[in-house]
Parts: structure tokens; sequence; C-alpha cells
């Protein structure tokens, strides 16, 4: 019986060291997307022929030195069990290596787009109709840091149309500029793997406002960085798509940076892009899963996307990590395109895919249920960088809060035609004070009963469900009085609240000093234009000097001042009177407060706020 097994496993040796050993019966082929990536079929009869030869040779040691009476019975499953964990184990290493090599191909997969996709991709961008003068301004932008040293930090805008492109980045590189300035050296690895993860600490940060001390390496890093985690944020923190021209070659990586410029230039000449064809015969596309490639690549290739194709190049690359699929499922009207007429203004799915990684075409959380099985799509989660519009002043529109309070004070600023960046160097502007939570608190609530896209006014049921969730408890007649007109209005039954006692659940204040808030703001806008503040002398009096501008202003939030309080030269007790007073008294008026649209903007965050500022006023536009 032993001399028979002894004959069988050298047979199973002699079997398992044969070129092509027969091929396993399967019921059903391996799922290639589930584990490890699917190897060649020499690879896999290798290590069959592997793990079969050490089964039989430890089965033959063990058959020679077990008695022959107990070899049957004892040895077999001690050799199914090394068998077993020979087999785990090779697989195992089977898998990293196919997994590795995965890895590599998709760090420097690239080619160019099909025929379909590019056609696909041109229609989303621009539909069909799309005018020579708004293809002119989205090839012809690039993204490049001003020459201002007051505004060294910004990025310049020539053409119109590709502003919520560079808006959004804008917002970005300033979030790496002042909160994560020890990021902005030599890139270590370890690092990499968190790049845009540092949580929002409630403890005070204070960035300084000394621009022009900023290095070219310092912008050039937060820029790359900040793109790369634009990128990431598309690509679902998974992946990343990078899309170059074809026309401009590897030699210009290494090179020094005046001689890439020329070669850049010298390629762009006579370039346009017109149809998904024109992309198709020039766009170059590299998919990456590492963010260390992406963040070597993106600083090798950087000054093609300062050159006049960027702002388009870097759009395209969004889109391509969200995937075009994946970009028309979030959206309500695929049919119409992202880039929208008669002005090629960046659309709100634009900001928002580059704030959020989704191109949602709405500002407001979560959805917005219709009923029907229809629904509108808003922001799913709070956001690193934030966004204003001017619209929800004027009530088109309602920003919910994962845009309004983002984990910086920096936002993206929208009007009708432009858009631009606000910013504040000390987090602590994000901070609520107890009359802040309280009133977010009790906003959130009615918002989810707002189904009237952000018009400020909800049903009479949602009504009692917002005082049953807010834990309001109003008198009787007071409810009865706001319900009378068959809906109720956010400002009615917000001023019933300031009214109602804190037991109740109001914010009745006494003082006067709850919710009082004093704080510096910036605003950048990247169009170049006139400024008076920085005009130069000459022989024939001022001469504007056209730049980006920046302007700070001075906000103060008082708890209950409105504009017809402070017209009346009434201010709240407290507010710099006599604390102790309890009374509404005339005080020494302070400085006039000044108004611009980008004030409504900042109303819809602080709702009470007061601006000043020195020179020209801010421009949205």
């Amino acid at each position: 019986m032993a001399d028979q097994e002894e004959e069988d496993l050298k047979m199973a040796l002699h079997m398992s060291m044969q070129h092509t050993p027969p091929e396993p019966k399967r019921s059903k082929p391996r799922d290639a997307a589930v584990g490890a990536p699917v190897t060649s079929p020499e690879d896999c009869r290798r290590m069959q022929r592997e793990l079969m030869a050490a089964a039989a040779e430890k089965r033959m040691k063990e058959a020679k030195s077990a008695p022959a009476a107990s070899n049957a019975s004892v040895s077999s499953p001690k050799i199914v069990k090394s068998c077993e964990s020979a087999l785990k184990e090779k697989v195992l290493e089977t898998k990293e290596k196919a997994f590795e090599s995965k890895e590599k191909v998709l760090e420097s997969k690239e080619g160019n787009l099909g025929k379909e996709e590019a056609n696909q991709l041109f229609s989303m961008l621009f539909g069909s109709g799309v005018s020579k003068d708004i293809l002119a301004q989205w090839s012809n932008q690039g993204i490049r840091f001003s020459s201002d040293p007051e505004t060294s930090m910004g990025l310049v805008q020539h053409e119109g149309g590709p502003c919520g492109v560079l808006a959004t980045i804008q917002a970005f590189v300033l979030k790496y500029l002042l909160f994560f300035t020890d990021e902005l050296g030599n890139i270590a690895p370890d690092s990499l793997q968190n790049l845009g993860a540092r949580s929002f600490s409630k403890n005070q940060y204070v960035a300084t406002s000394d621009f022009a001390s900023l290095s070219e390496h310092a912008k050039v890093r937060a820029l790359v960085k900040s793109m790369s985690e634009i990128l990431f944020l598309c690509g679902n923190n998974r992946r990343a798509v990078i899309a170059t021209l074809t026309i401009i070659g590897h030699e210009i990586e290494g090179s020094e940076d005046c001689k890439k410029y020329e070669a850049i230039t010298k390629a762009l000449e006579g370039l346009s892009i017109e149809s998904g064809s024109d992309l198709q015969k020039v766009l170059r596309v590299d998919a990456y899963t590492s963010q260390a490639s992406v963040l070597q690549r993106l600083e090798a290739i950087i000054p093609v996307f300062e050159s006049r194709m960027g702002a388009m190049l870097f759009l395209i690359s969004a889109l391509l990590s969200r995937g075009l699929d994946a970009v028309q499922a979030d959206r309500d009207d695929p049919s119409l395109p992202l880039v929208t007429a008669p002005f090629g203004h960046a659309s709100q799915e634009i900001v928002n895919l580059l704030l959020c990684g989704q191109a949602v075409p709405n500002v407001f959380d979560g959805r917005m249920d219709l009923g029907g099985g229809m629904f509108l799509k808003g922001i799913s989660t709070r956001v690193e960088v934030g966004f204003l519009t001017l619209l929800e002043s004027l009530n088109f529109c309602k920003v919910g809060q994962n845009l309004k309070c983002p984990k910086w004070p920096i936002w993206v600023v929208g009007s009708e035609s432009h858009y631009t960046v606000l910013f504040a160097l000390d987090t602590s502007v994000q901070d609520e004070n107890e009359f802040e939570e309280r009133e977010a608190q009790i906003r959130k609530v009615f918002d989810a009963q707002d189904q009237s896209g952000g018009g400020g006014f909800i049903s009479v049921e949602g009504f009692h469900h917002v005082l049953r969730e807010a834990n309001i408890r109003l008198p009787r007649e007071k409810v009865d009085n706001l319900c009378s007109a068959g809906f109720i209005v956010w400002s009615e039954f917000w001023q019933v609240i300031l009214d109602l006692d804190k037991n109740l659940g109001g914010l009745k204040d006494s003082t006067g000093l709850m919710g009082k808030k004093v704080f510096d703001l910036y605003h950048f806008n990247g169009i170049a234009k006139s400024d008076l503040n920085g005009s130069q002398l000459s022989f024939g009096g001022e001469i504007p000097v056209q730049r980006p501008r920046l302007t700070k202003l001075r906000v103060s939030v008082p708890p209950r001042w409105t504009p017809e309080e402070f017209l009346a030269d009434v201010v709240p007790s407290g507010f710099g009177a006599n604390e102790s007073s309890g009374k509404e008294t005339e005080v020494a008026k302070p400085e006039p407060p000044q108004h611009a649209p980008l004030v409504d903007c900042i109303r819809t965050r602080w709702a009470r706020a007061i601006c000043n500022w020195v020179g020209d006023p801010p421009s949205i536009v």
C-alpha cells in the first residue's frame, strides 16, 4: 500500500512539472472586478506548477517518515492543511503582485479619447450651436498668477467665461496659502495620502496678509496641490485624470522654464478647438490612482496649464475624473450644455463639480423631493471651500449650510455673470456663538420643510413640524396669527423668535449683546480692471493700473441691528452703548456703512452684516 502511494506521489510530482497542466474545471469564469486583477495564463500555470510540486514533495517526505500503518489516517489532514496554507500564501503573493502591476499600468496609462467619447465630451461642454467667440474665450485662458505684488496670490482672468473654473481653483489655492503653509515645501511621501484631509479646528488660526512675500515656489506648490485635490475629489478619491495635449511632447518635462514656455507657445500656434473631432486629435489623457504620481505629473507639466488652453484642459480633466456618464447622471437636465449661452459662462454644475466632486445643478443641501419619484439634487456633504451667491439675496435660490459654512473660511462668490472669491484670514469667523447656533438650528429645520426652492416659506403642516423639531413653544395666539395666511414666511417667524423668551425656545435678549461680531474679510476679483487705488502719477495726471482687485472689508454684525434702526440713528443697547442700560438709546453713530452687491452676498451668510472698506467698492462683475 505504501509502495503504491509513493508511486502515486511520484506521478503527481511528474505531472506537476509538465509545461502545460490540464486546466481545472470551473462552473463560471472568475470576476475580474472582484479581488486582484487577472494575471496572464503563463503566470497562472507557473503558480499552479509550483503549488502542486510543493504539495507533492511535502507528501512524499511525510509518507516516508511516518509509519506505514498510520500514514493514510494521520498524515492526510496535515497534508491538506499544508496544501491550503501554501495555496493561500501563493495566491496572496500573486494578488499583491498583480495589484502592483495594475497600479503601475493605471499610473502610466495614457492615450487619446475615442471618437464617440470626444464627441460626447464636446457636446456636454458646448452643445451643438456654440459660437466661435465662446470657444475662443475657453481656448485663451491660462491658470496663471498675477504679477502684481499686492495680488500675487491670485489667478488672473483675461477672458470672460472660464471664471467659474478659475475662481474655484483660486479658493483651493488660498486654502493652502493661508492655512497649509507647512505643506508647501517639497512633497513628503507620508503626507501625500492625507492631502487636503486636515480637519477643521475650532482653535483660532490667523493667517498672514503679506501676500507680496509669497515665493513663486510656494504659489506653484499650492496650485499643484489644489488641482490634485479637486481632481481626486471628482474621482471619488480613487482616481484622477489629467488631460493634456498630444502636440506638446514629453521633451518639456525636465527642461528649463523658458524653453518649456517657448515650446508650448510654438506648439499652440494656430490651434483651435471647434468640434469633438478637434478634441480627439489633440487631447492626451493620463489616468492615475496615486496622489504622489498626480502631484509629480502636474508639477512637471504646470506650464501646459499656464498656457492659453489651461482652463479648458483642467475642466476636461475634472469631467473625465468624474466620468462623463456619472456627470450626466448628476445633472437634472443633461441635455443642456455645461457652458451656458449666450456669454459662455461656467454653469453652476461646473462650479459644484469642482467644489464637491459632483456636477449637481443646485446649491441647497441634500435632495428636494418633488413627489411622484421626482427630486432635485443638491450638495450632499460639507465642502472644503464654500459658495455664496447674489441670486440668494434676490430670492432666486437658497444656498444650504454645506456650501455656506465650509470647513475653511473661503467662498466662491457668484453673481449673474461672474465668479469671484471671498475669504478670511481668521478661522474664528466660522465659529458660532450661542445666538448663531440657535439661529442656524432653527433655520435648518425650517429649510427642511421649505418646498418652494428657497422662497423662504412653508406650509402650516410643515410649520407645526418645525415647532416640534426645534423645541419652540409659541403661545396659541402667535401660532394662529402666523398661520392665518395659510403659509408661514421665514422673516415673520424669525421676528417672533427674537421676541420669544429663551425658556420657550426663543432668542429674546435684554442685554443686546448676544450675537455681536466684528471681523475682516478679503475679496478677490481676478479680472484685470482699472484700479484707482493703485494709480500711477504721470505728467497728465493719474493713470489707473490694470490689475486684479483685492479689497479688505471690515464687517460688523450687530445682534439685532436692522437697516431701518440704523437710519433712525437707534442701535440696540450694548452695541457701542452702556451695557447696563436696558433701553434703546441715541449713541454716537459708527462709521457709515457702505453698500455694494457684494454686501448683499455677505448678508446671506451673516444676515445683519454692515461693511466698510477703503477706496473703490469691491466688484463682483
